[in-house]
């Protein structure tokens, strides 16, 4: 068998180290030029090391700081739990079973009435230019950008009510259009995986090679009648996704 790189042996012990709990979330890792002593290698050679665990989301940077293991604890996203009536039926948020009390915030938003696009137009049983409201948001977890999403809701359902507005109000949007009739009583999810867009990349302050999960829920009311459509990029590497069924 060919011998093993020197980075790959030394980012394999690192690694295991940090599996281990030797080095615990937060700890600094050694850097270049300590990782050049005790191995002596050259520079490059201790860089890819350490790319090489950045590349694989155990550790992380900060302009001005050294490296670290990653602390941030990962979120468990309940799936099937967090879109019960149970759930907002009580006037909570569908984030609440994911969090457990972790703060959240919506740092940036922007809503908007315009053209339903083409590729929207089968799934919310639109003709294309019929008018859609859009809320684009960004959310952060104890501080750290975790999701992208962007709701999409027909018009015709939603003009004037609070799904339109900054504050949608206890128990949100599924909530508002429980009060508009339209009570949300199924959903789908697609999942798939790819690396970040460079402008997702930005947005989700995303480490070199940390993929992002992408998910697109479309939610009907009784009848079919398709009530929402929200597209959610997360950072691939804070996330746990759960689904529970019966078998």
């Amino acid at each position: 068998m060919p011998e093993e790189p020197l980075h790959t042996r030394i980012a394999r012990e690192l690694r295991k180290r940090i599996l281990d709990g030797d080095l615990q979330p937060g700890d600094p890792v050694p850097g270049e030029n300590a990782l050049m002593e005790q191995y002596s290698v050259a520079r490059e050679t201790a860089r890819k090391a350490l790319a090489t665990l950045s590349a694989e989301g155990l550790t992380e940077a900060r302009r001005g700081s050294r490296t670290r293991v990653r602390a941030f604890r990962p979120i468990l996203r309940q799936g099937t739990k967090r879109l019960d009536r149970s759930v907002w039926g009580a006037g909570r948020s569908v984030w609440d079973l994911d969090l457990d009390g972790r703060p959240l915030e919506v740092d940036q938003l922007t809503i908007r009435e315009e053209p339903c696009p083409e590729h929207l137009a089968d799934a919310l049983s639109l003709t294309a230019g019929d008018p859609l409201w859009v809320r684009e948001r960004r959310y952060l977890v104890d501080g750290e950008p975790v999701m992208l999403a962007t709701s999409y809701h027909p018009g015709a359902i939603v003009a004037g009510s609070a799904i339109t507005r900054e504050d949608t109000g206890p128990g949100g949007a599924p909530a508002r259009l429980a009060e508009l009739g339209f009570a949300p009583v199924r959903a789908r999810e697609q999942v798939r995986t790819r690396m970040p867009l460079p402008d997702e990349a930005a947005a989700l302050a995303l480490g070199p090679g940390t993929p992002v999960a992408l998910i697109v829920r479309v939610s009907w009311a009784d009848g079919g009648v398709p009530v929402e459509v929200t597209e959610m990029t997360l950072d691939g590497s804070r996330y746990v996704m759960e689904w529970e069924f019966p078998v």
